[in-house]
């Protein structure tokens, strides 16, 4: 088969080098990719046009093809490719509104009595303010839209809360918000497989959102993740009853049969698992945690996902343990500064290194994003994977990195 994945970021390189893994593939594609994906797959420039890229898949013959971020997929990537007969594995534009719009999602979740924090959803500056003196904080502010996992402010005090509601309302295009209830609790992630019928929930991850130790700093698109999060097994239960199951049953009650993979973030409170956030794509960072615990084929997956027969399928997964940390870039997220060389030696047996923000240029490998490596350490428990990926990090040339020092704490207390 030919494969393609679509992207080029940490997650679409893991997803990269767990298709090469597969029998099934002969030749893979990688659109645009990035410096460590080229020893795997042929990159193809790509601008973000997905009628073009459709175009080119059919005129290769891609059998199938593997989409890892979120924009494609709400701009309707994966219609455009059902369009012209060529099999995708990535939820419709429609499936995907559960990441497109959380006022959509949240939505979905109060019709289908799906657990969540109560909110409301404002476009009015004027009217939300209103309702911020009313409730008063701990609040959360989102924006409604994509925000490449930047968009949330969980505001302590009032000045916060209506500083964030400005940011997002004030624009000359307008904005949507919503402003959920806090939720206390642990947080987690759970991802399945799904052709809109069967689901196959993933080992349960945690990711790291923070910039700084401790969860300190701003929001970022995520700054590491571990798998397995030590989740209870009833609460693993509880959340594909009463979370993933209803999810995509109501969608399916409306019209719109998802195939892919679904994220469900979540917070573990007294009162049981409750929805943070859904998201229409595999996570990065914890794709790069989960993918190399993985033995089954996901190439063999997916397919199955992308032709409605995912019944029957089973999933299994390695010994152990993973944990991935990121390096980012200094300024990052605000400004992350590029065109910063780079050396990284091979790693040892234990360790794999995900491109994110890279490219190759005269024989240089340079910093080209926010999130530029993801170091991933493998071991018999999570002690031992953490152990082999900070171990790793001193030998990696890269002049003003930030990571996080805590990765996997948390889950390591869990135990």
């Amino acid at each position: 088969m030919k494969v393609l994945v679509v992207g080029s970021g940490g997650r679409e390189h893991a997803l990269l080098w767990k298709a090469a893994q597969s029998p099934l593939v002969d030749r893979l594609y990688a659109a645009p990719g990035n410096a460590g994906m080229a020893p795997l797959a042929e990159l193809v420039p790509w601008n973000g046009d997905v009628e073009a890229l459709a175009d080119w898949a059919l005129g290769e013959g891609i059998d199938l093809t593997l989409v890892g971020p979120e924009a494609p997929l709400v701009e309707g990537i994966a219609d455009a490719f059902q369009k012209r007969g060529l099999l995708i594995f990535g939820p419709t534009q429609k499936a995907a509104m559960i990441e497109g719009s959380k006022a959509f999602a949240k939505g979905l979740m109060e019709r289908y009595g799906i657990p969540t924090a109560r909110y409301r959803v404002f476009q009015d500056p004027i009217l939300a303010l209103e309702y911020l003196e009313e409730v008063g904080v701990p609040i959360v502010i989102k924006d409604s839209g994509l925000a490449a996992g930047k968009g949330v402010t969980v505001a302590f005090d009032l000045h916060t809360a209506k500083q964030a509601v400005s940011n997002l309302l004030s624009g000359p295009e307008g904005g949507e918000v919503v402003m959920e209830e806090y939720l206390e609790g642990e947080e987690a992630t759970v991802l399945a497989l799904t052709d809109g019928e069967t689901i196959l929930p993933l080992l349960p991850s945690q990711d790291h959102k923070r910039l700084l130790d401790g969860d300190q700093g701003p929001m970022t698109g995520g700054m590491g993740a571990v798998a397995p999060y030590p989740m209870d097994a009833a609460i693993f239960r509880r959340v594909e009853e009463e979370i993933l199951k209803p999810l995509i049953q109501g969608l399916r009650a409306e019209g719109v049969v998802y195939r892919g993979v679904v994220y469900a973030g979540l917070m573990l409170t007294r009162e049981g698992p409750k929805v943070l956030e859904f998201n229409a794509r595999f996570g990065d960072p914890e794709a790069q945690a989960l993918l190399p615990l993985l033995q089954s084929d996901l190439v063999e997956l997916a397919l199955r996902v992308a032709e409605g027969r995912l019944k029957g399928a089973e999933l299994s997964w390695r010994e152990g343990a993973s944990a991935c940390v990121v390096l980012a870039a200094p300024g990052y997220p605000e400004n992350p500064r590029k065109g910063i060389p780079l050396h990284v030696p091979e790693p040892p047996e234990g360790v794999l290194v995900f491109h994110a923000g890279t490219r190759l240029e005269g024989g240089v490998l340079w910093s080209q994003g926010g999130r530029v490596l993801n170091v991933v350490g493998l071991g018999q428990d999570l002690k031992e994977a953490l152990e082999r990926a900070y171990a790793f990090i001193p030998r990696v040339r890269f002049p003003g990195a930030q990571y996080r020092k805590d990765i996997g704490l948390r889950a390591l207390k869990r135990g």
